[in-house]
């Protein structure tokens, strides 16, 4: 699968950075820094799946004064208002915090809330894309690199053999270079195949076109243009129009009627980044059919993926910026990619033979 380094800028990020009170003075973790014997503590606060529970019983494993403990939320949404909550308070926030890649555009305004974690040790360690977007306009790296979602189009085969459409997945790949051959392959498939939709969601869709788009609401300089973005009101009006032809399930993503449409035949196709594939396995359990094409519309694509970051506020940042190195190294990344699936963004994890040569019987 493939991606591309366009940094994906959201219009929602710049407003969340009003809520932000201005950097206040370091205030202690989460926790109290030491455990009753003496020990360092360090809290690691992530959302979803990262794959780090057998990864920090290793590195507990490995220490003699240092304590590491996962704190987990649920969503990414939880997560993230808890994150910008304990910012504007100044105290509060564990020792390594997650960030999804969404939120550099706010947090970036305030940058002197983390530790600058640039080291000779890390240089080159990850894609220069994913090093960039964590990187102050001063130079200061604020975030270490976890996972990337390069993206393919997964698929239902049996579907696809019910319409009388190609189910091999280079012959389907084929038929998907553009989004106008995606849409148009959905409008075959529609007329055959009524009573399913082409893809699962417009906003899901929507956002894997949008993604595409260097500067989708906000320019270079952080300035709102979305209103008057020409690509993505051309993004609007293509999903608008592939709706009403009926392409669309019409649901909302993450919502309980579209988790149930795995199971219902809901829809043939939808935009997959790496992490999709876990979400796609839960929903569909004991759906045979899920396979998944080597092709994105229009030349790739990059959907999340997040950062390890330290905040300065923090009672241990020496130790939690070698804990923070430590998960992201690219053995670890390796790891977490067998455990959950979290595509690497290390260089030389993406050549490790455990992800290459890595199968997934769900997706034949």
């Amino acid at each position: 699968m493939q991606t591309n380094n366009r940094r994906v800028r959201l219009a929602s990020s710049a407003l969340m950075a009003l809520t932000l009170a201005a950097t206040a003075a370091a205030c202690g973790s989460d926790d109290e820094g030491t455990t009753a014997d003496g020990k360092v503590k360090l809290t690691v606060a992530t959302f979803n799946e990262f794959g780090y529970e057998e990864l920090i019983e290793e590195y507990n494993a490995m220490q003699d004064d240092v304590v590491v403990e996962q704190k987990k939320a649920g969503t990414a949404n939880e997560h993230q208002d808890n994150l910008y909550t304990k910012l504007a308070a100044g105290s509060g926030l564990s020792d390594i915090e997650a960030i999804e890649v969404d939120w550099w555009s706010a947090l970036m305004e305030q940058s002197d809330a983390f530790v600058d974690l640039s080291d000779p040790e890390v240089e080159g360690r990850w894609l220069d894309w994913k090093t960039e977007a964590a990187t102050t306009p001063d130079g200061a790296l604020i975030g270490y690199g976890t996972d990337i979602g390069p993206e393919g189009i997964c698929y239902r085969a049996d579907l696809f053999e019910k319409a009388g459409m190609p189910t091999d997945r280079e012959k389907v790949a084929e038929m998907f270079g553009t989004w106008d051959d995606y849409f148009e392959a959905g409008r075959q498939f529609v007329k055959k195949v009524p009573d399913t939709a082409w893809y699962d969601s417009s906003g899901g869709t929507a956002q894997a076109m949008i993604n595409q788009v260097e500067y989708s609401f906000e320019d270079e300089d952080n300035t709102v243009i979305a209103a008057e973005n020409p690509e993505v009101k051309e993004v609007f009006d293509t999903i608008t129009a592939n709706a009403a032809d009926g392409l669309s399930t019409g649901l909302t993503q993450w919502s309980e009627d579209w988790t149930a449409s795995f199971q219902d035949n809901g829809f043939a196709t939808m935009a997959c980044p790496g992490w999709m594939l876990g979400v796609i396995e839960g929903n569909a359990d004991g759906v045979e059919g899920w396979d998944i094409a080597n092709v994105f519309p229009g030349g790739g694509g990059n959907w999340g993926g997040s950062y390890l970051t330290v905040p300065a506020q923090g009672d241990n940042v020496e130790e939690a910026k070698e804990l923070a190195k430590w998960l992201t190294a690219p053995e670890q990344q390796i790891k977490a990619f067998e455990a959950k699936g979290t595509f690497p963004s290390q260089v030389e994890a993406l050549d490790d033979p455990a992800l290459t040569g890595s199968i997934n019987a769900f997706f034949n």
